[in-house]
């Protein structure tokens, strides 16, 4: 009687797992077709730029990156991200730090400003930084009477930078302050710890992974970022052009085919090394999730 009591559950917990389960020929087509999208559209393409730049051998490829042209948009990329993701990482902490712990109003108005960048268009940001700071926008007159060059200059591509990578830091941040809570910061303050050394030992701990990771994605932005600095650059040869700018003029007929794939090469270099700190930083938030997790059970088991 009792075998048979036992059947019951296992017959039902068997059809329960026959109705969820797709038949074998549903799922090898599925990850056929993942595989192939990904082959065709982002594989094949990927090996193709690093076959065009090597096409005419080394020598040509290191040339083509070592022109002054060149070089100036690999420095001039380089030192607009340096600039531009400290000030985000800034802005991305103080502004996770005050949604996630604080009550205020005007909070949701914050988050939407946070999030304006996803929904407008780069070109259009840098059409709005145009109308700010062109000559014939509103501080125009004021910044050419005081000698002060924004537009078709580099601080016109920082701050349109600035503003497309402004979301990532504080959207990574924030769900992940939100899931460690308040109780860890306001015991060190019971405890007589100062604000600082809270934030230094307490809060900036726990969400080091979080901050990694927005900052590996804003500096992904930040190096490819062609829209809105195309807008405000002014195409400036040697001066204002960014390495994705730079790989356009080149491959439009400014130079020679190889050297704009020697650019582009050595930008998906940059932005593979950043899927590989990105995938690493992943792998580093999981295990450290699942060792807490044992760490819970093991509580509870002795408990």
């Amino acid at each position: 009687m009792a075998g048979h009591v036992q059947s019951k559950p296992t017959s039902l917990q068997t059809a329960s797992r026959r109705g969820t389960e797709d038949a074998p020929w549903v799922k090898w087509t599925l990850i056929s077709i993942g595989l192939v999208f990904a082959l065709v559209f982002l594989l094949l393409p990927l090996l193709n730029v690093f076959f065009q730049a090597f096409a005419k051998g080394w020598s040509v490829y290191i040339a083509s990156l070592t022109d002054p042209d060149s070089w100036s948009a690999i420095r001039l990329t380089l030192i607009v991200a340096v600039i531009s993701v400290p000030l985000n990482l800034v802005f991305g902490l103080a502004a996770a730090w005050a949604i996630a712990k604080f009550e205020f109003r005007g909070k949701s108005l914050l988050i939407t400003v946070i999030d304006l960048p996803f929904a407008v268009s780069p070109v259009v940001s840098g059409l709005m930084f145009v109308l700010l700071f062109g000559m014939q926008g509103y501080f125009g007159q004021w910044l050419d009477d005081h000698n002060i060059k924004i537009i078709f200059a580099v601080p016109g591509i920082v701050l349109a930078t600035i503003f497309v990578t402004f979301p990532f830091v504080a959207r990574e941040l924030i769900p992940v302050m939100q899931a460690t809570g308040s109780e860890q910061e306001q015991a060190a303050l019971t405890l007589g710890a100062s604000g600082w050394q809270t934030f230094w030992h307490v809060t900036l701990p726990s969400v080091k992974w979080g901050l990694l990771y927005g900052v590996i994605l804003c500096n992904a932005r930040a190096m490819g970022e062609f829209g809105a600095v195309s807008v405000v650059s002014g195409h400036i040869t040697g001066q204002t052009d960014t390495m994705p700018l730079r790989v356009q003029k080149l491959y439009e007929g400014y130079g020679t085919t190889e050297a704009a794939f020697a650019v582009a090469s050595l930008l998906a270099l940059l932005a593979l090394l950043t899927l590989g700190i990105k995938t690493w930083v992943e792998w580093k938030t999981q295990r450290a999730y699942d060792q807490a997790q044992r760490a819970v059970a093991d509580l509870k088991s002795e408990i």
